[in-house]
């Protein structure tokens, strides 16, 4: 099982409480966090791309920086480990994006590649004046599978005459090309994205549920790996999933917890008003997926929470999970979560045997 890290390009991780682990985002944190996930033999890290907090008193995600200038400087400072970049759709033409990619593929050929961000969230955007309207939700993946094109026929070829609904280019050149394929990571959970992602994406983000429940992520992985069995295409399934570990089961319940007391429910609220501008009834959708995790639950993924054995015991389970690819881990603190995964974790993973037979 491949294993990557989420890193945190926003301010307090994926932890929407005040009582939680509080820092601010910066390149020598995140320097910090990717080397040692590269030494620890880790597979790929990806920052994401969120350009409007959700407020309360955590100020969560109010402090953030940009995903491809990030991951450009932690291309400079690493060797092996794959990066991925985060480029919200709705901000930048294509042909811009792909060039930016070209760039970072300079710096560290053949390892990088850019997760694909429809948007969801109208006030990231409005507050640029470029939100398109409400008509976005129907017609966002049709937006992204033409962004996707017009890049690949630019990466492939070098030029591109796309015509389409939201694109038209005219002699549009782009050179030199990248050294290799770059591949496309897509986070949806929603029929028309996982359509989306088993047409177009190399790698699918699939979220889990609940707290030490791996199996609840089976269905989401069920469904990519069936929409993929119609399109032919081989999309890896990677799995967002948090860990708190401590050396024991109660202290690491106890963490959780304290985390969930201080659960920001100002800034919840907010970010679920704006969620609900999406009217669709998919449960999958960005939209409805925190019903799925229940009130006061400080995250919007699983959370595997106990010793360092129960936690690779869990992770090990989800590797058996069939059509998974990988799994691509947060903490509550990214310095000492990095160091319990690679110290205390990792040596306990069955899924991870040939990562310390190469080390």
């Amino acid at each position: 099982m491949d294993v990557g890290v989420f890193i945190p390009i926003n301010n307090n991780g994926w932890l929407t409480s005040t009582t939680s682990p509080q820092y601010l985002p910066s390149f020598d944190l995140n320097r910090r966090i990717v080397q040692a996930a590269e030494g620890f033999g880790l597979d790929f890290a990806l920052s994401m791309i969120k350009l409007h907090g959700f407020g309360g008193p955590s100020r969560f995600w109010d402090y953030g920086l940009e995903s491809f200038t990030l991951m450009a400087g932690l291309a400079s400072v690493t060797q092996r480990i794959k990066l991925f970049a985060s480029i919200a759709v709705l901000t930048m033409p294509p042909p811009i994006a792909a060039r930016m990619a070209v760039t970072i593929d300079s710096i560290a050929p053949g390892r990088f590649g850019v997760n694909i961000v429809s948007g969801w969230q109208e006030a990231e955007y409005s507050q640029m004046g470029i939100w398109p309207g409400t008509e976005h939700f129907n017609n966002r993946y049709q937006y992204c599978a033409e962004y996707v094109d017009v890049m690949r026929e630019l990466w492939e070829h070098g030029e591109s005459n796309f015509r389409g609904r939201f694109f038209q280019m005219e002699d549009c050149q782009l050179l030199p090309m990248p050294s290799a394929r770059i591949p496309i990571i897509c986070a949806a959970q929603s029929d028309k994205g996982t359509q989306f992602a088993a047409e177009y994406g190399d790698f699918n983000f699939c979220v889990g549920f609940g707290v030490n429940q791996p199996q609840r992520v089976a269905p989401s992985i069920a469904r990519l790996v069936a929409a993929t069995e119609k399109t032919g295409r081989d999309v890896g399934a990677l799995v967002m999933q948090m860990v708190i570990a401590d050396e024991t089961d109660e202290a690491a319940q106890a963490k959780w917890q304290h985390y969930c007391d201080g659960f920001d429910e100002e800034a919840m609220a907010w970010r679920n008003a704006q969620a609900g501008a999406d009217r669709t009834t998919d449960p999958y959708a960005t939209a409805n997926r925190q019903k799925l995790q229940g009130d006061r639950y400080p995250t919007n993924q699983g959370v595997f929470v106990g010793s360092y054995a129960t936690v690779a015991k869990l992770l090990d389970e989800m590797a058996e999970i069939p059509g998974l690819r990988g799994v691509m881990l947060t903490f509550d603190d990214f310095i000492i979560g990095m160091e319990q995964f690679g110290t205390r974790i990792q040596p306990l993973m069955k899924s991870r045997r040939h990562v310390l037979t190469a080390a």
